[in-house]
């Protein structure tokens, strides 16, 4: 990935940044900025130096890049340029987008893929485009299969819940025990052993 890549995605001709003006710079909107370096094109190692983003160009670039107004790794560009030389070599493109921080994180993401870094004016910072990608919406049979699956797991969690923990063996024997009624004996009308017919005439006879 190079800047000849960078044309042939759609970034406008390559200003040099020590000639740069008002008049070159695009009106406020969502923009991708590249810096790269001129004197290593067509070399192995990419000429890439910067791959950045904005909504007003010219404060970004004039009032940070040049005058050094902004954060960090703004402050940083200005003093490589100033302080390193790279005013003179070093040429600047854009490209209009309407979500220029993923389309920046997108060419970050290819470029550390081709070159196993970031380019050396960005921050080291973690990529997470291809995160943002994997999150998108999935189709609706699919999100159904989730919630079904996800009901039932619920409904699994509540039923675990709702049924008691089991008693120990021997409390509920003892439980058993203690709720049987005693065994009681008794003997019916029915059981009880019929008079002799024997007997009953011995006794008359006795009288």
């Amino acid at each position: 990935m190079n800047s000849k890549t960078l044309t042939e995605t759609g970034f406008s001709e390559w200003i040099p940044l020590k000639t740069l003006t008002h008049s070159n710079l695009p009106k406020d909107q969502g923009i991708v900025i590249a810096i790269v370096d001129k004197e290593l094109e067509g070399k192995p190692e990419s000429d890439i130096l910067y791959i950045g983003r904005t909504k007003k160009p010219s404060k970004r670039i004039l009032g940070g890049y040049l005058a050094g107004y902004g954060g960090k790794n703004t402050k940083k560009i200005n003093d490589m340029l100033l302080c390193e030389g790279y005013m003179e070599k070093a040429v600047i493109s854009w490209m209009q987008a309407d979500k220029p921080r993923i389309m920046q994180e997108e060419l970050l993401v290819k470029f550390k893929e081709e070159h196993g870094g970031l380019p050396a004016w960005n921050a080291k910072k973690k990529l997470v485009t291809k995160a943002k990608k994997a999150s998108k919406k999935a189709p609706e049979s699919e999100q159904k299969e989730v919630a079904s699956s996800k009901a039932k797991v619920a409904r699994r969690k509540k039923a675990v819940k709702a049924k008691p923990a089991p008693k120990p063996r021997a409390t509920r024997k003892a439980s058993v025990k203690l709720e049987m009624p005693p065994k009681i004996e008794t003997t019916t009308q029915d059981e009880m052993p019929a008079e002799s017919s024997e007997t009953k005439p011995n006794s008359e006879m006795t009288t």
